[in-house]
This record gives C-alpha cells, sequence and structure tokens, in this order.
C-alpha cells in the first residue's frame, strides 16, 4: 500500500484535518523516502513502518497540544513530531528546532514543499530558544534528567516539556528525581499508547514548574 492508503488506515477517525493530514503526511514521508537515498534521514523506509513510528506515534497525542500558541519540536530530525502536528492543528505555530545542518535543510525545503504556513524550521538550538514557547516536545531526545537540565529556563517560565518516551519511563524518573528536585520540576504521566503491529509502547510525560 502506498504512504497514503496506510495512513488512512491508521489515523484516528476524530483526528482534526484528518483528509490534510493523510494529504500532506504521506508527501512528507515520500520526500523523506527520496532524501533518503542521498544521506542517511531514517532507517525507518517500509510505507506501513513510517506511517506507524513516523505519523501515527507523533499524533496521537495531539490534545496534549491543542489549544496552544506556540510549540517548540527540539531535535526535530526529518521534522518529528513537529511536522504531523502542525498538520492537525494549523491555529498553532509550531518551530522545529534541528542542530545538524542539513537535517533543518531537509526540515525548511519539506515546510516551503508541504505549504505549512504556520511552521518555521531552525538551526538554533532548541534549549537557546525554549524560553517563551507554551510547550515545547522532544521525541527520543535525551533521558529526562538531562532534558530538565536543557530546558529547566523555559519550564520555570511557564512551559510545559512534553516528552515523548518509551513503557519504562517510571525507571527514567526516579533517575532524574534529584535534578527534579534541585530544579524545582515535577514529571507526571499524561497518556500510554501501544503502537500497532507490536511496533512499541509509547509514553508522553509532562514536566512542569513545580507548586511552591
Amino acid at each position: 500500500m502506498t504512504f497514503a492508503d496506510e495512513l488512512n488506515q491508521l489515523l484516528p477517525a476524530d483526528l482534526p484535518h484528518r483528509d490534510v493530514v493523510v494529504e500532506k503526511a504521506s508527501k512528507h514521508l515520500a520526500l523523506i523516502e527520496a532524501a533518503n537515498q542521498h544521506f542517511n534521514l531514517t532507517r525507518i523506509t517500509g510505507p506501513r513502518e513510517a506511517a506507524i513510528k513516523h505519523v501515527l506515534d507523533s499524533i496521537l497525542p495531539w490534545r496534549l497540544f491543542a489549544g496552544a500558541a506556540r510549540v517548540l519540536d527540539a531535535g526535530t530530525g526529518a521534522g518529528f513530531p513537529g511536522i504531523p502536528l502542525s498538520m492537525a492543528l494549523p491555529e498553532t505555530r509550531l518551530t522545529l528546532s534541528e542542530s545538524i545542518q542539513k537535517k533543518a535543510r531537509f526540515v525548511q525545503s519539506a515546510v516551503e514543499q508541504l505549504g505549512l504556513a504556520n511552521v518555521e524550521a531552525t538551526s538554533r538550538r532548541a534549549e537557546e530558544i525554549a524560553p517563551g514557547f507554551e510547550i515545547v516536545t522532544a521525541r527520543a531526545v535525551a533521558p529526562i534528567s538531562r532534558a530538565i537540565g536543557l530546558f529547566a529556563p523555559a519550564v520555570k517560565a511557564g512551559a510545559r516539556l512534553l516528552m515523548y518516551k518509551g513503557p519504562d519511563v517510571e525507571q527514567e524518573i526516579a533517575e532524574a528525581a534529584a535534578e527534579m528536585k534541585k530544579r524545582r520540576v515535577r514529571a507526571e504521566v499524561m497518556l500510554r499508547y501501544d503502537l500497532p503491529d507490536a511496533m512499541g509502547a509509547r509514553t508522553i510525560v509532562e514536566l512542569t514548574a513545580a507548586r511552591s
């Protein structure tokens, strides 16, 4: 099946702007597939695996982002989760940060080709620009203990840090306990879901400033 066929089968029926997401996300995956012939953007290439591990995984927590005016996607790679989220949430402005220049150039080109008016790509490091955003999100970027150090200024300023994690997140939270206490940050599991075809379990953790 094509990328569009897979996405049409996989995406939730109540996803906002679902038809737009199917159309543009399939184009995004095709751009990644073409770029992969020249440099390694991702090891995931099959249509179904790409649809599940890239797009579906990125977009399933969309309700946690709904209503935010400005979101920063830290370490976006080929554009995940930011690009799929931007399609479902066109009223939200997303900044996609990727410090690896060739990946940042790919993301900028993809944003232009997909006509995503609510998305900006940058090669600046996410921790430098995070203060001022309502939400900072990261998918497989850093352990929680390190992420707290990177984004503590943004969290202290009122940002929510939403991290895509695997099933063993409680251990990561426990290992970050001392850092969270030091930085006055609290962690809460917001969502758990299993990807189809036994492709993994996901946990979304929210880090916010601890209440005094």
